[in-house]
């Protein structure tokens, strides 16, 4: 190209980098490029919150009218902040490889307390101006107090080490690009699964004008279209939902295998409860519309829904289903029972890892006051495991991230192979992990409780029945049967292995935590 191209960009730290990475990437093509700093609406006024501004596209109008204009050639954007169509005579041409999607909670150390979920004190002050991330935050602590946090990556950052926030929220992507460093504070990674980002979070987008076909052919060097892909589902969802920044909407999607994975997550407004839903399938094609009809407000939810579990009043789970009017009856099948009362701490001193296939191992364990003479690592097979590691004061240096045990185990098998490991659990395990690890790894398991199944156990008349255990199938179906309207939920491969041998289909949630569940519900 014999011209030399003007980037259009915003001024701050995280715009100039993005704005030179693209600089440095068009000139890896041997496209000569220059920057020109442009001021936006998001920019010049900070005292607002986003869903107080006016119109769409804070940060992005500015840009585009320049680049109608003609005064700059290349607008770079960070793809969330777009709106989800384009201004007459202007396109997306490239869009970059996608930086790590993840939600980043800064805490105060002083402010930490690891005993809570996502360690922010009970009652702590968060700062962040996204109702998405309010929605999801208030649905897991719903103690937490939110205050408006404007600025860029670098001011926020400050205004929590000014103590003027207990903790704050940021993309991982901005802090990761900025090469921030946050040893100061305690850092909580929330993943996509998890907390769901923003639609094209991590993503660059490079805009142009329809009519300039030779820039908008060379920008094809820089284009990943497999990127491309997922984002026409999350932004197709952002646009039928008709949102823009200040919609509590969370949308992720990706590739998995030959699968694609979408997860979102909808509130009414930053203080509203959000629903989730998991869907997974071969192809794109009809994918957002599908995503949407769940969300429709005329869609009929079940009734009724058994859950082989206790379920506290405040817990996710019930406050999920309560919002949609959805009736619980919860009540275990099965009940445990300590086997030991002490045990001898010499076991202790050679340890490396402790594993907990179950919150009940971690609860009846720490009963037995163990004490440590060395540091040692906690692995964990899921969330429920990891919060109840939290309220004895430890966190999980591994957490299981899928339903599949092999998975689990494979995955852990990585970390702690060659080590020492206990394994507090049932007295009769299934050994799953155990069974992942090298001939080299030192396995000691710890029997400190067993299961007893209850007996004469009632039929129930829901219409999803979720199980959380395959003791809670064996002692269910001992003397009953499942009616043909209803449909089951099975937490974990093993659970579900129990009806597959019994013929029965079921759903498996994409994770076995109660957000996993009610996404499960309300996928169904």
């Amino acid at each position: 190209m014999d011209r030399k191209i003007i980037i259009g960009t915003r001024g701050s730290e995280l715009a100039l980098w993005q704005a030179n990475f693209v600089k440095d990437s068009l000139e890896a093509i041997h496209i000569s490029a220059e920057l020109k700093i442009i001021k936006t609406q998001g920019d010049r006024i900070l005292n607002l919150s986003f869903d107080k501004l006016e119109g769409k596209g804070f940060f992005t109008k500015e840009l585009e009218e320049e680049l109608i204009a003609g005064t700059i050639d290349i607008a770079v954007h960070s793809h969330k902040d777009l709106p989800t169509e384009n201004p007459p005579g202007l396109v997306i041409a490239a869009v970059s490889e996608r930086e790590d999607p993840a939600e980043l909670l800064l805490v105060l150390k002083d402010c930490t307390d690891v005993r809570q979920k996502l360690s922010v004190k009970f009652g702590g002050l968060v700062g962040t101006s996204s109702n998405r991330r309010k929605a999801q935050l208030l649905a897991v602590r719903p103690d937490l107090e939110i205050k408006d946090l404007r600025g860029n990556v670098p001011t926020r950052i400050g205004k929590l080490r000014d103590e003027k926030y207990d903790a704050i929220m940021l993309a991982k992507a901005g802090v990761s690009r900025l090469g921030i460093n946050l040893d100061e504070f305690h850092v909580e990674e929330l993943g996509a699964t998890e907390f769901i980002p923003a639609p094209a979070q991590g993503v660059l987008a490079i805009q142009v004008r329809e009519r300039d076909h030779i820039l908008y052919e060379a920008l094809q060097d820089l284009n990943h279209p497999d990127v491309a892909a997922e984002l026409s589902v999350e932004r197709t969802v952002l646009k039928l939902f008709g949102g823009g920044c200040h919609l509590p909407l969370g949308v992720y999607c990706r590739k998995d295998d030959d699968k694609y994975q979408v997860f979102t997550s909808k509130a009414e407004d930053g203080e509203g409860f959000p629903d989730r839903l998991f869907i997974e399938s071969d192809t794109l094609e009809g994918l957002p519309e599908r995503i949407v009809a769940k969300f429709a407000k005329d869609r009929k939810f079940p009734l009724k829904v058994f859950i082989s579990r206790d379920i506290s009043a405040g817990s996710y789970f019930r406050r999920a289903l309560e919002k949609n009017k959805i009736e619980i009856e919860a009540r275990s099948l099965i009940r445990t029972v300590r086997t030991i009362t002490r045990f001898d701490s010499y076991i202790l001193k050679n340890i490396d890892w402790v594993f907990f296939s179950s919150k009940n191992a971690v609860e009846y364990f720490f009963q037995l006051n163990p004490t440590f003479p060395k540091k040692v690592k906690f692995g964990v097979m899921g969330t429920g495991s990891e919060d109840m590691l939290r309220k004895n004061g430890h966190f999980a240096d591994f957490v299981g991230e899928s339903t599949d045990t092999a998975d689990v185990a494979a995955d852990f098998a990585a970390m702690a192979n060659g080590t020492a490991i206990l394994f507090p659990g049932a007295d009769s395990p299934m050994r799953s992990i155990q069974q992942g690890l090298s001939a080299e790894t030192k396995i000691i398991d710890l029997p400190v409780y067993e299961t007893v199944l209850e007996e004469n156990v009632q039929p129930t008349g829901a219409d999803i029945l979720v199980f959380t255990s395959p003791s809670n199938v064996e002692a269910y179906f001992i003397d009953n049967l499942l009616q043909p309207q209803q449909k089951v939920i099975a937490i974990g491969k093993s659970t579900g292995k129990k009806f597959e041998e019994m013929g029965v289909s079921y759903t498996l949630p994409f994770s076995p935590d109660e957000i996993g569940l009610a996404e499960a519900v309300f996928g169904i």
